[in-house]
This record gives C-alpha cells, structure tokens and sequence, in this order.
C-alpha cells in the first residue's frame, strides 16, 4: 500500500476514537445522562436534520442529478426498517421499546460508513483538501456516540450490551467505510458519492424528524427547545468548518 493510504486510515482511526471518548465519557456520567435524555434527542434531532439540509443534501445535489431519488431512498429504508423492527423485535412487551434506540443505530452507522467513504475520496484528491474534510466530520463524532449509547440506554439495553452497539454503529463503521472504499477508490467518482450523500441525508432525516423529534413533543421538557437550537448551532458550525 502506497503512503496515501495511511492518510484517510489515520483521519477514520482519529475519528473512531472520538467518538469513543464520548462512549466512555457518558458510560462515566450514565445517571446523569438518563436523567436528561430527552435533552440529548432533542441535540440529536437538531444536529442530524440541520447538517442534512445545510450540508449533506446541496452537497449531493451539486454531485449527481439523482440525489432526490437517493434522498427519498433514504427516507423510505429507514422508515421500512422501522416497520420491520416494530413488527418482528418489538412483538413482545418487554421489548417494545428496543426501536427508540435500534432506528437511530442503523441510521448513524449508514452515515458513519459514508463518511469513511469520504476520507478515502478527499484524501486522494490531496492531503489539504481531505484535512479539511475530516475536521469538519471529527467535530460530529463525539456527540454522534453519545447519542447513540443514550438512546440504546433509554431503549432498556444494558450498559455493557449498548456501549457496544453504540461502539459498532458509530466508531467501527467510519474506518470499515474507509477501507471497503479504498481499493475501489478510482472508481469512487462524483455521482457515486453523491448518491450515498444523498441515501445517508435521507436516514439522517428520518431519525431527526419522523423518529426523535415526536418523542421529544410526546414528552416535552423545559429546556427541550434550546438543546435543539444548541444542536443546531452545533451543524452550523460543522458545515462552516467542513467548508
């Protein structure tokens, strides 16, 4: 393997062990953390709809004319596996809320693949150009894995068995993307990307919108509103430093 594989491979390792740091940083303050669940959906929603439309989606548009069709792809796979979760994992009482956190799971570890993909494309345009990517991206994924153990625990998981869930969806997946697209990175063109783009802005939507944000309206709290204006604030600042 030539150098420039060891750029993308160390920006998804760097990635994965953020994202890792957040797992063993909320594992530290779990009380804590359930107490406020509600608070981190609402982030979470704020986050995962916001970078969606201000960032994912004009970025696909820009690359391929069936980005619409990816979008609505997207949309639509993670609304079919919430239907499958609900009617085949959660059929028994004592499993009825697994979906609350298994929808978010697949959902960030689509768009955790995805951005593995994008370390390999980015860096081998040049170093610069795939730095500048993986700064904006690295910002997302300590929160990304906080959101997803939260919401794992909250779906009744056990401690050990949601860390490593939430360790497989959100830290493995980024470096597994990588190098699943690096042999094949010369035949990784614009359209290609731009496709998965899409297909993950359209996950990430569903989990924002049709999965976490009616969960935080069914159980309202004072504070829920700024944390989503705050996970906002957060995209904001991830697509000004991914761009």
């Amino acid at each position: 393997m030539n150098v420039s594989f060891w750029h993308p491979f160390i920006a998804a390792m760097l990635a994965a062990g953020v994202t890792t740091t957040g797992l063993l940083v909320i594992r530290r303050f779990e009380d804590w953390a359930n107490r406020n669940s509600i608070y981190f959906s609402s982030f979470a929603a704020g986050v995962l709809i916001s970078v969606s439309f201000l960032h994912l989606i004009p970025r696909a548009v820009s690359m391929t004319e069936m980005a619409p069709v990816y979008l609505l792809a997207g949309f639509l796979f993670l609304h079919l596996c919430n239907r499958f979760i609900t009617a085949y994992v959660c059929d028994r009482p004592e499993r009825a809320r697994y979906g609350i956190g298994l929808i978010p799971m697949l959902g960030i570890g689509l768009h955790s693949f995805i951005d593995g993909m994008v370390y390999s494309v980015t860096f081998t345009v040049s170093v610069f150009t795939g730095t500048l990517a993986a700064i904006g991206m690295i910002l997302h994924e300590f929160p990304e894995g906080i959101v997803t153990y939260v919401l794992l625990r909250k779906s009744e998981f056990e401690p050990r068995r949601a860390f490593a869930w939430a360790f497989v969806a959100a830290a493995i997946t980024t470096p597994l993307g990588m190098l699943a697209s690096y042999p094949f990175i010369s035949r990784i063109d614009d359209v290609l990307l731009g496709n998965c783009l899409a297909l993950s802005a359209g996950a990430l939507i569903y989990v924002g919108a049709s999965h976490l944000l009616p969960r935080v309206e069914a159980q309202p709290g004072r504070y829920s509103f700024i944390t989503m204006a705050a996970g906002i604030l957060v995209a904001i600042v991830i697509v000004l430093s991914a761009g």
